[in-house]
């Protein structure tokens, strides 16, 4: 048998390194371009998924003429993406950031929902999102839609990772929302991830494989991960290696900087610098280093031969780690596929097959 596929054809606005893009591919979605700003994105983006292709463009610059070629008639068109979360700032501390100039790529998006009137949309972000007033303006694009959104634990759909994210659903041809839970008391595990590949010590590479690479460790830190505990703090450390931050009535807050993960649960939220002992809780269960660009790559669900920089290139830390922690998780992109195959056959726009089908339009 060969690869389902489906009738709907796609743009990744935000598209970053290609997760999104890589999980919708894996279950028949046509993803066709992706658009970002960071020229770092063009080699993982259009090495690891196809013939999509790779624009790097402003998002707040793109027009409708510029999407219509990569949405035939014989498709239904989605439009997806992950605007940027910058405005969503902790040190806000509850000040209005309506006129934040970054809330603009926000905008931008709903802007060519209007003018594009895609079949289908589809957007990842952080939890924090309907709290501010610029996502009922958001809203506002999707008069024409039925829409679902809800904050999604992405470890209970098979992601080994602790990461809570947004996910948005919309679409015209009648009520939509995201499948159940698929791993809700079965979460996979940092272990059944990363627990195969080879050993290392801080400042490592793997000649197979230059991603899985660990960054330096000082002396001091050597000395504190040597102390440290899978799932533990900072308070198993002897005293004189605390960091004197810590020591305050204000560092108990931050108890899992730098911690050890645990074998048996899921992994932390992977950020852009996961790469580094003392950024979280990003330190190996049990070899003296951080986690490998790799290992976060993994929790990520790229697949493990996913190439983030040509062969021969030198591979920097701060690149790759922000083109990883930027991006949506490959299993988040295949449940969003998996809802979107669900809602077409409900509302009888594909058959079993893959053909397209009559819409049926709710009025």
């Amino acid at each position: 048998m060969g690869k389902k596929t489906l009738p709907v054809a796609c743009v990744d606005l935000f598209c970053g390194a290609g997760g999104l893009t890589h999980g919708l591919q894996k279950r028949g979605i046509d993803v066709k371009a992706g658009i970002d700003l960071d020229p770092a994105c063009r080699y993982p983006f259009e090495e690891n998924n196809g013939n999509a292709v790779f624009l790097e463009k402003d998002v707040e610059s793109v027009s409708a003429g510029d999407l219509e070629d990569f949405f035939p008639k014989s498709k239904y068109s989605l439009l997806a993406g992950c605007a940027p979360c910058q405005p969503f700032s902790t040190y806000a501390k509850g000040r209005d950031t309506s006129t934040d100039a970054k809330w603009g790529l926000l905008r931008s998006f709903a802007a060519l929902v209007n003018r594009v009137q895609p079949d289908l949309v589809t957007m990842e972000n952080v939890p924090q999102l309907p709290k501010h007033a610029v996502f009922s303006e958001f809203l506002e694009a999707f008069s024409d839609y039925k829409i679902w959104y809800g904050v999604v634990n992405c470890h209970e759909y098979g992601v080994p990772q602790k990461r809570r994210r947004l996910v948005f659903l919309a679409s015209k041809l009648g009520e939509i929302e995201l499948i159940p839970p698929t791993h809700k008391e079965r979460h996979v595990t940092v272990a059944q991830t990363i627990g195969l590949l080879p050993s290392l010590r801080a400042g490592e590479a793997d000649e197979k494989d230059p991603l899985h690479a660990a960054a330096g460790l000082s002396e001091l830190n050597l000395k504190r991960i040597r102390q440290s505990k899978p799932g533990g703090s900072w308070e198993d450390w002897d005293a004189d290696l605390v960091a004197a931050c810590h020591q305050k009535e204000s560092g108990g807050s931050f108890k899992s900087v730098y911690g050890r993960m645990s074998w048996e649960e899921p992994s932390p939220t992977m950020t852009t610098l996961c790469f580094g002992y003392g950024n979280g809780r990003f330190g190996h269960p049990e070899q003296d280093r951080a986690i490998t660009l790799r290992e976060a790559a993994m929790f990520q669900t790229f697949p493990k031969g996913y190439k983030f920089v040509p062969k021969g290139e030198q591979i920097h830390f701060a690149t790759v780690g922000r083109l990883i922690g930027n991006a949506v998780p490959v299993r988040l992109g295949e449940v969003i596929a998996q809802s979107i195959e669900r809602h077409l056959l409900k509302y009888k726009a594909v058959t079993r097959s893959g053909k397209r089908a009559k819409k049926r339009v709710d009025h």
